[in-house]
């Protein structure tokens, strides 16, 4: 954050925190050229009563948003290496959505954690082909559970944690979004097509490209992202959310009820999760909103310089 003195006409110095450089010499080079006085001149000088009506949040230009992704993680096994990876889907939609994808790593410190992501503007907490640890979530284990590796659900659950209490906008992407409901005390179903009465297929083992309509609840972000008309989402999951957590609402249902995405509902923070994957190679191309309007959430408001008084030079 910039902190530095601006002189006015009658002298004195005036600190002035939260005002770029670059706005003050657009006004000081707007007044050279109008008056036609050197830009250094007194005249050029903002007064005390002008500070107050520019208003510029940090830096000196806009700058593309920096969004933190989560990866998968193997452990090392008999004949290799323990390894992370990231699916390609989420940082390409990053950045075609404006943002500039930071690939997370598994960290173990928390002080490291907290380091990284004060340098981001925003998380994606990426789905997984693995389960939650049903057992973890107080689940006797289906046939159909498998869970991920210990330490790519424990970071999972740290980051999720900490990017919530900075209120950093975040999207969580399949079981991201899952785990952000349990970690805020909502549970899970864990095998929605025994769970939920009348359930529909969400996984299709041979099918890849399995889709089906969600209903959007009118109001919420979602339904802001997507509009009207009839919206088909992918779906490759088993486990689902049951109890939502009380900080969040339904934003989208399942025409069998299964809750499809959730957020936080406050117009002040993007925290959005959401069931299918818009980042997947089955996506349609209305999907690509759900990155778009995270990233909007995720950017920086530009340097303004709000209206001022008009002074003729002495």
């Amino acid at each position: 954050m910039d902190s530095i003195s601006i002189r006015s006409i009658g002298g004195d110095f005036h600190p002035l925190e939260r005002t770029s450089l670059a706005s003050l010499s657009v006004v000081c080079f707007q007044r050279s050229v109008n008056w036609g006085v050197p830009v250094f001149s007194p005249e050029c000088f903002l007064t005390a009563q002008e500070v107050h009506y520019i208003e510029v949040k940090d830096g000196t230009m806009s700058k593309k948003p920096l969004i933190g992704i989560t990866g998968d993680y193997r452990a090392e096994q008999k004949e290799s290496q323990a390894l992370s990876w990231f699916y390609t889907g989420y940082y390409d939609s990053i950045t075609d959505a404006g943002g500039i994808p930071v690939m997370l790593p598994p960290l173990v410190d928390d002080d490291d954690l907290k380091q990284f992501l004060n340098q981001l503007d925003g998380l994606v907490l990426s789905g997984c082909t693995l389960d939650l640890d049903p057992v973890r979530l107080g689940f006797e284990k289906h046939p159909a559970s498998r869970a991920m590796p210990l330490r790519r659900e424990d970071f999972d659950r740290r980051v999720c944690t900490m990017a919530m209490e900075m209120k950093m906008p975040v999207l969580a992407i399949g079981s991201g979004m899952q785990m952000m409901n349990v970690i805020s005390g909502g549970t899970l179903h864990q095998h929605v097509t025994e769970d939920v009465p009348g359930a529909m297929y969400h996984r299709d083992g041979v099918e890849s490209n399995l889709r089906h309509i969600i209903n959007i609840v009118p109001g919420t972000r979602v339904d802001k992202m997507y509009g009207p008309g009839e919206i088909r989402v992918n779906s490759q999951h088993h486990m689902a959310v049951n109890y939502i957590s009380k900080m969040f609402v339904v934003s989208a249902t399942a025409p069998d009820g299964a809750v499809e995405a959730i957020e936080v509902p406050d117009e002040e923070w993007f925290c959005v999760g959401v069931q299918w994957h818009p980042q997947n190679h089955s996506a349609s191309a209305l999907d690509m909103q759900v990155f778009e309007n995270f990233m909007t959430a995720c950017e920086e408001p530009e340097p303004q310089i709000l209206q001022m008084p008009v002074r003729k030079a002495a």
